[in-house]
């Protein structure tokens, strides 16, 4: 058993409070030295640097300093409860493999439990494993979770699981280039804003990341493989999704519910086992120049969704390009300008990079040209030109209300080749 007197520990601390005297201090603390009563006796801004080796938890910072770890440095607590919270601000906790929280959910036991009286926490460099949360900020505004690994438990079934990120009510909170996989959801955010999601990579989760109740925040430069959903943005407003993307997702890549006043652009979503998009009561965004590929359904598009701007986006290989459920017709062109349709076999004759004729979706051919992929060969022949003819007579015979009037020829854009699972 290490030695918890205050002889043993006298000299440590002595040394703290006469280098915090003179300004911020580090010290280099040993595996196997208590590390409460260090945290305790720091000055604000000192530094404890942890040598490579096992350091106990659970760990409780109530004033501002940094953790930091060397190569080869773990803390890890007793399977109970959180194993680092932080309740003073500026807290700085990086370089360092964290493991053993509880796994008690109403409690939130987390590697890295950070509260609201915690703002402006960075938690930069960790390997963060085997926990229930990874990092949780709960209140902690303007904080920062960077270049971190976090990989969840996987003894523990998926109601049961907790998040590798997890925000509530945190504005300002940017979590950037962190690596997340096993547990329930990558990022889970409820009731926050102007929050910022970037660069991070996402694989064996339920959802990449799960949006509620969060407005005028940024999704960018995201990669999802190999989840149930890639992005499942919900009830939330004013989001700039940017540049994702989402391969071999189980049901869905993109899922906006109630989510309104939006720009979802640039994003890649391919491979999704239902469906590439799913627009449920969703109003007034603008989705442009996505890349929607080889899902069974391209785009479900339902429940009174209005207001909505659909241009230069690419429906590529998909089964049922779209699902649109409603009465009305829509036109999915905007200035003159729609989207690429893989399966419009039309002509542009003017050269203006648009089909001479308009395109509607999920027509008589369709279905045929999927479950037979040889007549793709005849798709301008004069039967099939018939068949399109007949219907544009009759439009009685289509099915559904999208139309595009001004279809594109070519894509704006394609996409590199998807990467494998980290």
């Amino acid at each position: 058993m290490p030695d918890l007197s205050w002889r043993a520990l006298a000299p440590v601390v002595l040394g703290l409070a006469v280098l915090g005297s003179a300004g911020a201090a580090q010290h280099r603390v040993e595996p196997d030295t208590p590390l409460q009563p260090l945290i305790e006796a720091a000055a604000p801004g000192d530094v404890l640097l942890l040598a490579p080796g096992r350091h106990a938890g659970p760990l409780v910072i109530d004033r501002p300093l940094a953790l930091r770890g060397e190569p080869g440095a773990i803390v890890e607590g007793p399977g109970t409860g959180s194993v680092i919270t932080v309740s003073a601000p500026d807290v700085r906790i990086e370089g360092l493999e964290i493991t053993g929280s509880g796994i008690d959910l109403p409690a939130m036991d987390s590697a890295i439990l950070v509260q609201q009286t915690a703002p402006r926490a960075m938690v930069r460099g960790n390997r963060i494993m085997n926990n229930l949360f990874g990092v949780y900020l709960h209140g902690a505004a303007d904080s920062r979770v960077e270049s971190n690994v976090i990989d969840g438990r996987r003894d523990l079934r998926l109601a049961e699981a907790g998040n590798g990120v997890s925000i509530w009510n945190a504005p300002g909170a940017a979590i950037i280039g962190n690596t997340i996989s096993h547990g329930r959801d990558g990022i889970y955010v409820k009731i926050s804003h102007h929050n910022r999601f970037e660069n991070n990579t996402f694989s064996r989760l339920r959802f990449a990341i799960h949006y509620m109740y969060t407005n005028d925040s940024r999704i960018a430069g995201n990669r999802s493989r190999g989840n149930h959903v890639g992005w499942a943005i919900m009830y939330s407003e004013r989001l700039d999704i940017e540049d994702n993307v989402s391969d071999d997702d189980r049901d869905h890549g993109l899922l906006l519910n109630s989510t309104n006043d939006s720009r979802v652009i640039g994003n890649v979503v391919r491979h999704g086992g239902e469906k590439c998009v799913f627009v449920y009561n969703a109003n007034n965004n603008r989705l442009e120049n996505n890349w929607f590929e080889g899902c069974p359904i391209g785009i479900h598009f339902t429940a009174g969704s209005e207001g909505n701007v659909m241009t230069g986006n690419a429906f590529v290989a998909n089964r049922v390009q779209v699902k649109y459920v409603g009465t009305r017709f829509i036109d999915w062109a905007a200035g003159g300008r729609g989207n690429y349709w893989s399966d419009n076999p039309a002509f542009d004759l003017d050269g203006d990079g648009i089909a001479d004729r308009p395109y509607r979706p999920n027509d008589v051919m369709d279905e045929i040209l999927w479950t037979r992929p040889q007549a793709k060969l005849l798709a301008n022949s004069p039967a099939v030109q018939l068949v399109r003819w007949a219907q544009a007579r009759f439009p009685a015979l289509y099915p559904g209300g999208v139309f595009d009037s001004a279809p594109l020829m070519r894509p704006v854009r394609v996409p590199k080749p998807a990467e494998p699972l980290p």
